[in-house]
């Protein structure tokens, strides 16, 4: 079994440490915070050993009369790998703790890609993480973004991409983000960061992505035009998306039209939190001009890195292959609808 410990649990931390206790080949050892709140009552609740982030602060813990397992440094200690799932730079900061104690460590996309050895997504570059010190599984949307190219590039081969992401202001918990009543071009400038970010998992792929912000909170869309360099049809791309396990083809009889029913058809199925792991792409926008691929996909930045931290935890390590990793992960997690 795995010992894995997650440091910071919030949006992410939360998800990952909940999968990481569905797993057959690993045990949550613990999970780390910064601050008393209710997420950190929650923890405890479900029986997650519960470490101080921030040795200065434990005692406000014990103010709080919310049980502490120690500080995160014993945490550390006692991890096969560290799951970091705090705040942007935080990790970076981090850093240091976990070499002091020659632990694996994984980061979120928010991180800089030169803090690592290697950046991540399961199914494009599995075996680049193979036994690596350091770790960074890429953001929702370059997730979202990887695990689409990856495919389309095997099958046909690709000479561009262009992607438009309509981006949310903020996730459903954050009160303090916005825009409330804009529609922001987010970066200003072109390419957006997800392009240069795609291609630190796809060092050769040519792509170009601009941002959009928009006052809402319930997912990301994305607008995709891929330039094939193969022969393809609307149906063969439906079909070999659909042969995919982390994507979901919408099908057009659901009468699915936007993130709203997305999200209450998870609910539905009884998927926790309404989480959807998978790039949500409807059927009936996936056309094919020429060599030009054009789709409409969702991405739910609060969960779709989820099972991709999983698998990285396995290929740093090396318990595993992609196949059998990604596989187990999908298993445990009851993906799929």
């Amino acid at each position: 079994m795995l010992s894995v410990g997650v440091n910071g649990y919030g949006t992410i931390g939360k998800r990952v440490a909940d999968a990481v206790v569905a797993q057959p080949d690993m045990e949550l050892v613990g999970v780390a915070k910064t601050r008393p709140n209710y997420e950190a009552e929650r923890a405890v609740t479900n029986g997650y050993p519960l470490y101080a982030a921030i040795e200065e602060r434990a005692e406000k813990f014990d103010a709080a009369d919310i049980e502490l397992a120690g500080l995160v440094e014993e945490l550390i200690e006692e991890a096969d790998v560290m799951v970091d799932a705090t705040p942007s730079g935080i990790g970076a900061e981090n850093k240091s703790l976990y070499e002091e104690r020659d632990t694996p460590a994984l980061y979120q996309g928010g991180e800089d890609a030169d803090l690592v050895d290697t950046s991540f997504n399961a199914r494009a570059n599995f075996a680049d993480a193979a036994g690596a010190d350091h770790v960074r599984v890429v953001s929702c949307n370059t997730t979202g973004l990887s695990r689409l190219v990856a495919p389309l590039e095997e099958e046909y081969g690709i000479e561009k991409v262009r992607a438009t992401l309509v981006r949310r202001g903020g996730d459903p918990a954050q009160t303090d983000r916005g825009p409330i009543n804009d529609i922001l071009p987010n970066p200003r400038t072109i390419p957006s960061h997800h392009g240069p970010d795609v291609q630190t998992i796809f060092p050769d792929l040519a792509i170009d992505t601009l941002g959009l912000k928009v006052p809402a909170t319930l997912m990301h869309t994305h607008s995709i035009n891929v330039s094939l360099n193969g022969d393809a049809t609307a149906d063969e791309v439906r079909e070999l998306l659909d042969s995919q396990s982390r994507t979901f083809v919408i099908p057009e009889h659901l009468d699915i039209d936007g993130a709203g029913k997305l999200k209450e058809f998870a609910l539905d199925a009884g998927r926790p939190r309404g989480d959807l792991w998978e790039n949500c792409i409807w059927g009936e926008s996936i056309s094919v001009e020429g060599d030009d691929l054009y789709l409409f996909q969702a991405i739910h930045q609060e969960s779709d890195v989820v099972p991709e931290n999983i698998d990285a935890i396995r290929a740093v390590s090396e318990t595993a292959d992609a196949d059998e990793s990604i596989e187990t992960t999908n298993d445990a997690l009851g993906m799929g609808f």
